[in-house]
């Protein structure tokens, strides 16, 4: 198998690493692209981003109230 982070993972197609990346593993090497896209136009002065693991995304959310979203216009 192909090591990643650590994790050992079997040869072939693996949907969804812990890290979320999706990768395909070969006795010669590994490649991987990730799950998510990276929030670049949004209000960066009120809001923040915050990696949200379960959904293997970035939410864009209010520096003043983090349960609160912020509109993103693009991501990269």
């Amino acid at each position: 198998g192909c090591i990643l982070d650590g994790k050992l993972y079997p040869f072939g197609e693996i949907a969804r690493t812990e890290n979320c990346f999706r990768c395909s593993c070969s006795r010669s090497a590994m490649r991987c692209c990730s799950l998510f896209h990276t929030p670049v136009g949004y209000d960066k002065e009120n809001c923040k981003v915050v990696f949200n693991k379960e959904s293997c995304n970035y939410d864009v959310v209010q520096k003043s109230d983090p349960s609160k979203e912020c509109a993103v216009y693009s991501r990269v």
